[in-house]
C-alpha cells in the first residue's frame, strides 16, 4: 500500500516538473520576441486565463544528518629569530662593573656565556701560543697575571701555585689597559695609561722586576697591536691619535713614533676624540679602531676603519665611520677582529656587539648584526688553542727537521762554561749561539714556545731550582738569564734539592723533574707557569727508595717513564688524570721494567740515566752509564713494545764498546729517527742515525762533535723558528 502511493506521489512531480519546464519556455519565448520584434504599438494584453489547481507536492526525504566539523588546530608559537651565522670560535670576556670586576667569561661566537673563572684582574685580555692567559689589572697595584692552561681548568680560580704574577714597585707598572704578546720575540707589550708609556716584558717574568724597555708617549695609551712580522708598534692614544713605530724592537724599542696616525673625515678634519681599542688586519694592512668619546656620555661612540695602516701618516681619512643610537656604541672600550667580524666589548651599554664585514658597507648609524647584553664587559679576544705540534721529546713525526741541538755544560769544577746551553746545527759540525743561565745546570728541555728549562743545584747551600728562559731555542745569544724576561722556581717549598733530568708537557701545563736526593727521590711536577717558592701539583715516587736520573712523560697516553740509577725503569700511568681527580701523591709505579738480554737482566754496575719514549713505534730508548768512573762501559738499549713492557724485557737493540765510545752517556733524545746522545765522560756530543733499526754490539757514532762536558741534550724542531 506504501509503495503504491509513493509511486503516485512521484508521478504526481513528474508532471508539475514538466509543466513548470513548458510555462518557462513559454515565457522566455515571449520575452525574445519583445526585444527582437520591430518598433511599434504594443498590443493590448489579453484577459489572464483561470488559475489551475496547484499540485499537491511530494513529501521530501529526511535529509542525512552532517558529520560535525573538525575543529582547527591552534596556530603554532613563533620560532625564535636563529643566531647569525658567524663561524664557531670562543673568546675570553673580561669584567670591570662593580660585581664582576677580577672575573672573565668564556663565551661563544654569539657572546653566549660558557664559563666563568676568576682571574683576579680587570683589564686586557690576550692568549700566548701555549694557550696560557696573560691579563693586566688596575684594580689596585699595576700588575700583570698569568693564569695557566685556563681552558683546560675546573678549578675556576686564580692559584699560586699554577699561576703567576708581574707586580710591584720595581715593574714601573700603574695603570695598565691593553696587552699584546709577540710570540715570535716572546715580548709582551703594555698600554700603562697614568704611566703614559709602554712598558715591555719577556713574557716569562715574574714577580717585582724592572721592564726590559719602556716608551713614553704623548698622550696616555690605552691599546697597542704589533706586527711581528714587520716589526711594526701602533698604540692607541686618549687624544684621537695613533702613534706608530717601525722597527721597534730591532731598532732598540725605538723613543719617538715614526708617524702618527689622525683619523679624518674628507675634509680633513679630525673626527677622532678618544681612541680606546685598536685591532690589525695584516693581510689587507687595515686598522680598526674604536673611540669612546665622552667617557660619561653612552651615545658618542664611534668604529673607523683605516686603510694602508703601515704607510698611513697625519690626517687619514676613514673608509668607514660608524657612529649613532642604531650603532649602540657608547663606550667601545675594547675590540676583537676575527676575520671581517668585528667584536665589540661596549661598557656603557652593557652588551657584546658584532660587526660582521667591518670592511665593507657605509658609514653612518650602521646597527650591530648582533647585541648581546653582559654586565660590564672591559676587554676581549679570540681564544688561542695549542698549536698542533708535540713537544720536542714526544715528537711522532719521522725524520724531524730540526732548527739545532741544545746542550748544557756543567764541568766538575767552576768554568768559562758553567751554565751554558749552546745550539749546535744538526750535522754536528758548528756552534750557532750560546746563552748562560747563570746556574750550574744539570739538564735542559724546551716547551713549544722555545723557551728553556734548565735544572741545576748548588752543593753550598744544598738547593736546587729551575731556571725558565725566554726564547733561548730561536732568539738569545751571548745573553744571560735576565730577570726583566726569564724567571725561576726554587725555595723550600719546592722540595728540589738535587735535580737532574726534566721534560717539559707544553699542552698540559706541567714540567716533571727527576729529584736525585737520597732523602727525598722521586719526579716533582710543576705547574709551567709558576714562579718563586711554589709546591709541587704532584710527586711521583718510584718503590724501594729508587733514585731517579731522568723523566719522560707520554701526554698521548698520560704516562711517565722514569729513569733509575739501579738500573731499572719506573712505570706510571694516568698521571695527569689521577692529578685531576685530586691525588697529589702517586708511591710505588705501575710497573717496572728491567732491560735484559735472553731473558737475563744485565750484569751490574747498571745505571740508567737518559730516557726517551718514541710513541711512534712504542719503543723506549734508554742509556746506561754503568760505573760513572768507568769511561768505557756505557750502553744504549732500545725495548720494543714499552707502552706495557714489565719485569725482565730482552732489548732489541745493545750499543757499547770501544767504538761506541760509550762511557757516560748521561742525557739521550730521540728525533723520530736518530738519536743524539751527550757523552760526559768523553766530551763529546754523537748522534746514532736509524737508532731503533741499528744492529747491537761495537757500533760507532755516524757523527761526532767535541763539546767540554756535555750534561744533556735535547733537539730544537725547525718549527720553532715560525
Amino acid at each position: 500500500m506504501n509503495t503504491i502511493k509513493s509511486k503516485a506521489i512521484k508521478d504526481q512531480q513528474l508532471a508539475n516538473s514538466k509543466l513548470s519546464k513548458v510555462m518557462f519556455s513559454a515565457i522566455a519565448l515571449a520575452v525574445m520576441l519583445g526585444i527582437t520584434g520591430c518598433d511599434g504599438d504594443d498590443g493590448k494584453d489579453g484577459a489572464m486565463g483561470a488559475q489551475g489547481a496547484a499540485g499537491q507536492d511530494g513529501t521530501n526525504g529526511v535529509d542525512g544528518q552532517n558529520g560535525a566539523d573538525g575543529q582547527n588546530g591552534a596556530d603554532g608559537m613563533n620560532g625564535n629569530d636563529g643566531a647569525p651565522g658567524f663561524a664557531s670560535a670562543t673568546f675570553i670576556l673580561a669584567n670591570n662593573g662593580s660585581d664582576n670586576a677580577g672575573t672573565i667569561n668564556l663565551i661563544d661566537q654569539n657572546a653566549a656565556k660558557l664559563t666563568t673563572f676568576n682571574t683576579g684582574a680587570n683589564e686586557g685580555v690576550v692568549f700566548d701560543s701555549l694557550g696560557n692567559l696573560v691579563q693586566a689589572a688596575d684594580s689596585g697595584n699595576g700588575a700583570l697575571s698569568t693564569v695557566c692552561q685556563v681552558l683546560n681548568r675546573a678549578d675556576g680560580m686564580y692559584t699560586n701555585n699554577i699561576d703567576r704574577t708581574l707586580t710591584g714597585t720595581n715593574t714601573t707598572l700603574v695603570n695598565p689597559k691593553g696587552i699584546h704578546i709577540s710570540n715570535k720575540y716572546g715580548l709582551v707589550f703594555i698600554a700603562d695609561f697614568n704611566a703614559m708609556q709602554v712598558t715591555v716584558f719577556g713574557k716569562e717574568a715574574a714577580g717585582d722586576v724592572a721592564p726590559l724597555a719602556t716608551t713614553v708617549t704623548d698622550a696616555t695609551p690605552w691599546d697597542l697591536t704589533y706586527d711581528e712580522n714587520n716589526d711594526r708598534l701602533y698604540v692607541a692614544l686618549t687624544n684621537g691619535d695613533v702613534a706608530v713605530y717601525d722597527n721597534y724592537v730591532m731598532g732598540g724599542f725605538t723613543a719617538t713614533p715614526t708617524r702618527t696616525i689622525t683619523p679624518s673625515d674628507e675634509t680633513g678634519t679630525k673626527i677622532s676624540v678618544n681612541i680606546h681599542g685598536i685591532a690589525l688586519d695584516m693581510t689587507s694592512n687595515k686598522l680598526v679602531l674604536s673611540d669612546v668619546g665622552s667617557a660619561s656620555d653612552a651615545t658618542d661612540g664611534a668604529l673607523f676603519v683605516i686603510s694602508n695602516a703601515a704607510q698611513a701618516d697625519g690626517m687619514v681619512a676613514v673608509d668607514r665611520h660608524i657612529a649613532g643610537p642604531m650603532s649602540m656604541l657608547g663606550n667601545p672600550v675594547d675590540i676583537s677582529l676575527t676575520g671581517s667580524d668585528l667584536r665589540v666589548a661596549e661598557k656603557s651599554n652593557d652588551a657584546v656587539l658584532v660587526f660582521s664585514n667591518i670592511f665593507a658597507g657605509e658609514s653612518g648609524d650602521v646597527s650591530p648584526d648582533l647585541i648581546t647584553p653582559t654586565t660590564k664587559p672591559e676587554s676581549i679576544t679570540e681564544t688561542v688553542m695549542h698549536n698542533n705540534m708535540q713537544d720536542s721529546s714526544d715528537s711522532i713525526m719521522v725524520n724531524m727537521p730540526l732548527l739545532g741541538v741544545a746542550v748544557s755544560s756543567n764541568p766538575g769544577t767552576v768554568g768559562p762554561t758553567t751554565g751554558q746551553i749552546s745550539r749546535l746545527n744538526a750535522p754536528l759540525t758548528a756552534e750557532l749561539a750560546t746563552y748562560n743561565a747563570s746556574q750550574t745546570i744539570e739538564s735542559v728541555a724546551f716547551d713549544k714556545s722555545g723557551t728553556s728549562y734548565a735544572t741545576f743545584d748548588d752543593a753550598v747551600t744544598s738547593m736546587g731550582g729551575i731556571v725558565i728562559s725566554n726564547k733561548v731555542a730561536t732568539q738569545r745569544n751571548g745573553e744571560s738569564y735576565a730577570t726583566n724576561q726569564d724567571r725561576t722556581i726554587m725555595g723550600a717549598s719546592t722540595g728540589i734539592i738535587s735535580p737532574k733530568g726534566i721534560d717539559i708537557a707544553s699542552d698540559t701545563g706541567m714540567i716533571f723533574v727527576a729529584e736525585f736526593n737520597a732523602t727525598t727521590p722521586g719526579v716533582l711536577i710543576f705547574s709551567s707557569c709558576a714562579t718563586g717558592d711554589v709546591s709541587p701539583l704532584m710527586t711521583l715516587t718510584p718503590s724501594a727508595s729508587a733514585r731517579p736520573w731522568d723523566v719522560d712523560y707520554d701526554p698521548s697516553t698520560d704516562r711517565a717513564f722514569v729513569a733509575l740509577t739501579n738500573g731499572t725503569i719506573a712505570v706510571f700511568d694516568e698521571v695527569k688524570s689521577k692529578w685531576m681527580s685530586g691525588m697529589t701523591t702517586i708511591t710505588g709505579e705501575d710497573r717496572l721494567i728491567t732491560p735484559a738480554s735472553g731473558g737475563t737482566a744485565f750484569a751490574a754496575p747498571t745505571n740508567i740515566h737518559g730516557i726517551d719514549y718514541d710513541p711512534l713505534s712504542d719503543s723506549l730508548i734508554v742509556s746506561d752509564v754503568g760505573s760513572a768512573a768507568d769511561a768505557t762501559d756505557g750502553k744504549i738499549y732500545v725495548i720494543n713494545s714499552a707502552a706495557m713492557a714489565s719485569g725482565l724485557t730482552n732489548v732489541s737493540v745493545n750499543i757499547a764498546g770501544p767504538a761506541s765510545q760509550l762511557g757516560n752517556p748521561v742525557d739521550i733524545m730521540y728525533t723520530g729517527n736518530d738519536l743524539y746522545v751527550a757523552e760526559k765522560s768523553n766530551g763529546l756530543v754523537m748522534r746514532f742515525d736509524n737508532i731503533l733499526n741499528s744492529p747491537s754490539g761495537d757500533i760507532a757514532a755516524t757523527v761526532s762533535y767535541s763539546f767540554t762536558a756535555p750534561e744533556s741534550v735535547a733537539v730544537l724542531p725547525a718549527w720553532l723558528k715560525h
